[in-house]
Parts: C-alpha cells; structure tokens; sequence
C-alpha cells in the first residue's frame, strides 16, 4: 500500500464523514432555514476533501480535471441556490407581506 493510498482512504473517509453530519443536521433541525445552513456545509468542506482524494489519485489528468470543475461549479453556485430557496421559504411563510 502506497502512501499516496492512503492519503486517498483518509481524505475520502473524512469527506463521506462530513457530509454524514450535514445530512445528520439537515434531519435534526426544526425550521428550514436552519436546515438550509446545513446543506451549505454540506457543498464545501466535504466536496473539498473529496476533490483532494481524487486530485491525489488522479493528478490533473482528465478525471482530476473534470472533478476540479465539478466541485468549483457546486462550490460557486451553491450559494445562489440557496439564496433562492430561502426566499422562496420566507415567501411562503409570509405570503401577505408587501
């Protein structure tokens, strides 16, 4: 077993650990928008563990190449998502409001 194998199992079981909490928290919460500060998390430390368990496996071939791309759309268009879901929460919880 290579070292660089290793590097891969640790990053991959922290990053499946992380976002096991976020969807832990996700379940507990009450209301939706202390739901949606969990599925926040759950777009950026573990899918940056994941993309350096694969970058170390797969260097910037195609496949460390296309999971780059992957993670940096979800990492810059997570927010905008989620801006848009919490209006539309408030909008339903309030709905007389001018």
């Amino acid at each position: 077993m290579h070292a660089s194998d290793l590097a891969v199992d640790v990053l991959l079981g922290l990053g499946v650990a992380a976002e096991l909490l976020c969807v832990a928290g996700v379940l507990v919460m009450r209301t939706t928008f202390d739901r949606l500060h969990y599925v926040g998390a759950a777009t950026s430390v573990p899918a940056f563990l994941i993309l350096a368990a694969a970058l170390v496996r797969e260097h910037l071939s195609a496949g460390g190449l296309q999971a780059l791309a992957a993670v940096g759309l979800l990492f810059l268009l997570n927010p905008a998502l989620l801006v848009a879901t919490a209006q539309a929460a408030r909008r339903i919880d309030e709905p007389d409001e001018p």
